[in-house]
Order: C-alpha cells, then sequence, then structure tokens
C-alpha cells in the first residue's frame, strides 16, 4: 500500500544514521519544548506560528548540514496541476470518510481516550468566530500559512528523517509513516484523547499519500488548506 522507492535523500544517508537519530533528538525536543513558551498578550495562533517558524529553522539547519533541501523533501513545482488537484480531492475524500468511520466506532474501542475539550477551548484559540466573518478573513491567511508549515515539518522533514535513522530495515517507510503520525497527533493534544487520534488519522493519511504520489508536497499543503478553512467556516455558520 505505501511506495517503498527510495529517494535520492535517502540514498545519501543510509549509512548515517546515527546523524539522522542526532537531528531527530535535537529536532523532536525542540518541537515539544518550544511550546511551553506561551505569550498570552499575543494569542494562540501567533503562538503557534512562533513554535512552527522556530520548529522550521532546527529543521532547515540540519537539513543545511545533511546537504538536503526542501525542494528534494517535496516543495517543488507539480508536473501536472489538474492532477495535483486530483490527489487532493482524493486526499480529502479519504480523510473525511476516514473520520467519519472513527466516529462511527469510537465508543466501540478497546481502550479509552481521555475527554476531548478541544471544542470549549475554541474561542479562546481562534477568538469568537459565530457569524464573525471580518474575524474569520483576518486570520485565516494565518491558519493557511500554519497548514503549509505543518506539512513541510511532519511529511517533509519527519517522514524522511525518520525513514533515514531506519533505512537499515525494510519497513523504513510503514515505520516513518506511523511515527511521523502518531508525533503529529500528540502534539495536538499531549495526550491520548479523541482529538489525539483524530488529528494522528490525518496525520497518517497525509503521510501515506505523501509517498504513494511522488512525494510532492504541494496536494497535501491543498488538502490540509482546505480542511482547515472547512473547519474554521463551520465554526463561524
Amino acid at each position: 500500500m505505501i511506495d517503498n522507492t527510495k529517494s535520492k535523500t535517502e540514498l545519501e544517508g543510509k549509512n548515517n544514521y546515527k546523524g539522522f537519530l542526532f537531528d531527530l533528538v535535537i529536532y523532536i525536543s525542540i518541537m515539544f519544548l518550544i511550546r511551553e513558551i506561551y505569550i498570552p498578550k499575543v494569542g494562540f495562533i501567533a503562538n503557534g506560528l512562533f513554535w512552527s517558524f522556530t520548529t522550521l529553522i532546527v529543521a532547515t539547519w540540519r537539513m543545511k548540514v545533511r546537504s538536503v533541501t526542501w525542494k528534494e523533501l517535496g516543495l517543488r513545482k507539480p508536473d501536472n496541476l489538474w492532477k495535483t488537484l486530483g490527489i487532493a480531492a482524493l486526499i480529502l475524500a479519504t480523510t473525511m470518510i476516514s473520520l467519519i468511520a472513527f466516529n462511527i466506532f469510537k465508543d466501540h474501542l478497546p481502550f479509552s481516550m481521555a475527554s476531548d475539550t478541544s471544542s470549549e477551548s475554541a474561542v479562546s484559540k481562534f477568538g469568537d468566530l459565530k457569524g464573525n466573518w471580518s474575524h474569520f478573513f483576518l486570520i485565516i491567511p494565518f491558519i493557511l500559512l500554519q497548514s503549509m508549515l505543518e506539512e513541510l515539518l511532519d511529511r517533509g522533514f519527519l517522514i524522511n528523517w525518520i525513514e533515514r535513522l531506519f533505512s537499515k530495515t525494510y519497513f523504513a517507510t510503514v515505520i516513518a509513516v506511523i511515527l511521523q503520525a502518531a508525533i503529529f497527533g500528540f502534539r495536538h493534544s499531549n495526550d491520548f484523547s479523541e482529538r489525539s487520534i483524530t488529528v494522528g488519522i490525518i496525520g497518517l493519511i497525509m503521510g501515506i499519500a505523501y509517498v504513494k504520489f511522488g512525494r510532492n508536497l504541494w496536494p497535501l499543503i491543498i488538502a490540509h488548506c482546505v480542511l482547515n478553512a472547512g473547519s474554521m467556516i463551520g465554526r463561524v455558520l
């Protein structure tokens, strides 16, 4: 189901798994520790962008050390615009079906989850959006920017670095896709809750799509932006 075709940068880093382990320890440590810094006066969105840009700087630094570019990780011009939009639509459809299925079966799962309080804190995070279209248009550019940064970091950087770390194993790509999804989900709630699983499912689908459809980040960025924009519109209506 997952394409195990090796990218150029995978082959370059195949024999340097200790270096990639060092990179990941630094990257993941900064990713979580930076979230301990919260500036109340600037709000949740500004803090989120601060966290993401800080993590982006760390990722770019480690990429420079390994002579890897964002273009090599998938931030390159798509070969075909309509194909890119089609893949983005497929990702969106798969995501929605998967989330609906999870909501149907979540009460029958053989484990318990922490209470999900994300909806209760939505106003404190984004402001009161109910019927407030002017506020929606004010914050949506930052929401879309955050969506793009998450694809660069979680799919572009994390998948490739974890893959190189486990490059001596046959299932390196599978391990990388699963681990990045788990990290992606946990980072959004810091617990084992309905929200962390929901976000993890999104990360898993995005990760599979990344390796399945040529490791180009643009279909994922488009799908992620539409998904988050739709969620924000739902808060306005």
